[in-house]
């Protein structure tokens, strides 16, 4: 996955950075559940109601750095205008495209 051209510098999800962060941990923590699961020989259905419940948290911190992006960094971009705006807008538009097929 390669790293979007931005400056590096405080991003739209800073202030909520830990929060994401334990988050992510505790989605971590659920994948390596799943490993066991599936290592134990676990009943199919309970696999794939854990599968669907760490899809969900994934969503959730999808979503979440979404708003974000557009409340700080997309609407500063269009504070701003020009082709930067324009930028923005496209990648927002494209990181929606993507989390809707995933």
């Amino acid at each position: 996955m390669s790293e979007s051209p931005t400056p590096a510098g405080p991003h739209g999800y800073s202030a909520a950075k830990e929060d994401y962060l334990k988050r992510l941990r505790r989605i971590e923590g659920q994948i390596r559940g799943l490993q066991r699961m599936v290592e134990e020989d676990k009943y199919c259905i309970d696999i794939l109601t854990q599968v669907s419940a760490a899809t969900k948290a994934l969503q959730a911190v999808s979503l979440g750095l979404m708003d974000e992006h557009l409340h700080h960094c997309v609407a500063d971009a269009i504070a701003e205008g020009g082709a930067a705006a324009e930028d923005k807008i496209r990648e927002a538009s494209d990181a929606i495209a993507r989390l809707v097929r995933s």
